[in-house]
């Protein structure tokens, strides 16, 4: 290893297993803890789970787990604690002080994964915002220890006033973030109006569901595609090709996952405004995990919670390529076709399969099509852009007065421009 570069962080996995919880769905959680672990780039070395009724006030686990977590931070085995629910900031203070480790929480790692990829102001902001709610009521625990009582009788001390100070930057920097994303919002906003009367699709799922993979497939766009969980926190608007007439928009947004931190959620959506606006929601699932039917009901009470549910919606099973031999994905796609017959189950990496999915799209934009004349003056001819992008012009003609377009396009396309 170069000398310069810094030794790879062990970090061991915890979760208390109360009786209402299934061994499969600890499991599920664990495993995607351990996803999210190595999007942090951080080395797995253990699981651990304790059986409990509830959790532990005081350090989450109890005590018999507690020197066994000590005793692998002790050896090496581990520096790193994560913990697969979120825990209070007293119970992630103890248990650092009992082991010795870096304690996170399933919020703060998906919280330091969102910092690392946003890339925009939007994102940057949003996520910037939360990370600060996150850290102000554990800010008294990690000025635990210091001196309090030097002000004197009467006075504050300097460890409290110290405390007050953090508090109050943190709430000036909030209130700054939250200006600069109220301005941001209004330039959104009128992207938004300028698309307003265009179709639209947009690509939701589940985090690393190959959202951003399908959108590059289906736009020739160069968005960023890795398999990390959260690689795309912005949203991208591209438009579908080959172009279809009226023109198709396709917009790729923010994965979600179990127990997204609600904050995250609340951030979050200006961002996934482009889903509640849409005129389609593709709604993609990882047909090769074996826990997609979770996340698919993940997806589904996400989209419910910031208004979505009633945009019209069409379920894709993407990465079906992953799934076993030949044989087994024939069986696997049967058998998702047909629990869900109006479904379709593809893969964003197969040309044939993203061409059908091209023509379903263009086949839900055009159903509603009617034909209609549409005539023009002469004086009025910058709008023949606009008929030549958002319609099917089937003959131009010139006459005297006008240049006269039979086109096919949606009914209030026709009337927006006059048409009869």
């Amino acid at each position: 290893m170069h000398e310069n570069t810094p030794p790879t962080r062990k970090a061991v996995l915890i979760a208390v297993q109360r009786p209402d919880v299934a061994d499969a769905e600890i499991a599920e959680s664990l495993a995607e803890l351990r996803r999210l672990a190595k999007t942090l780039g951080l080395e797995v070395t253990g699981t651990q789970t304790q059986r409990r009724q509830n959790f532990d006030p005081g350090a989450y686990v109890g005590s018999g787990k507690v020197e066994e977590l000590k005793r692998l931070v002790d050896d090496g085995t581990a520096d790193t604690i994560l913990v697969d629910h979120e825990i209070s900031p007293s119970q992630a203070r103890n248990l650092e002080k009992a082991t010795g480790a870096t304690v996170l929480d399933r919020t703060a790692v998906i919280l330091e994964i969102f910092h690392r990829h946003a890339k925009s102001r939007t994102a940057r902001a949003q996520v910037e915002i939360v990370r600060l709610q996150y850290m102000a009521p554990r800010l008294r625990e990690q000025g635990a220890g210091k001196d309090r009582q030097r002000g004197g009788i009467g006075g504050k001390g300097a460890g409290e006033s110290h405390l007050e100070l953090d508090r109050r930057k943190l709430r000036d920097r909030i209130a700054e973030l939250t200006a600069e994303l109220a301005s941001l919002e209004e330039e959104r906003r009128t992207q938004r109006a300028r698309r307003q009367k265009l179709a639209r699709v947009a690509l939701v799922g589940y985090t690393n569901a190959g959202k951003s993979t399908l959108m590059r497939a289906l736009t020739g766009s160069e968005v960023y595609v890795a398999d990390k969980l959260f690689a795309t926190l912005d949203t991208t608007v591209r438009t579908l090709v080959p172009e279809t007439r009226p023109r198709i928009l396709v917009s790729d947004t923010v994965g979600f996952i179990k127990n997204l931190p609600h904050d995250l959620v609340a951030s979050f959506k200006s961002t996934l405004a482009e889903a509640l606006e849409a005129s389609l929601l593709a709604h993609l699932v990882d047909a090769s995990d074996p826990g997609f039917e979770r996340q698919l009901a993940v997806t589904a009470e996400v989209l419910t919670e910031i208004g979505a549910d009633e945009v019209p919606r069409l379920l894709v099973f993407n990465k079906i390529d992953r799934v076993g031999d030949a044989a087994a994905r024939a069986r696997h796609a049967d058998a998702l076709r047909e629990r869900w017959p109006d479904a379709i189950v593809m893969s964003a990496k197969i040309e044939s399969d993203v061409r059908r999915f091209h023509a379903t799209l263009e086949a839900f934009f055009t159903r509603d099509l009617v034909e209609a004349e549409l005539r023009i003056p002469w004086n009025r001819q910058q709008l023949r852009a606009t008929i030549f992008a958002d319609c099917q012009v089937l003959e131009e003609r010139a006459e005297a007065d006008a240049a006269v377009f039979r086109v096919k396009a949606h009914p209030d396309t026709i009337a927006r421009l006059g048409g009869e």
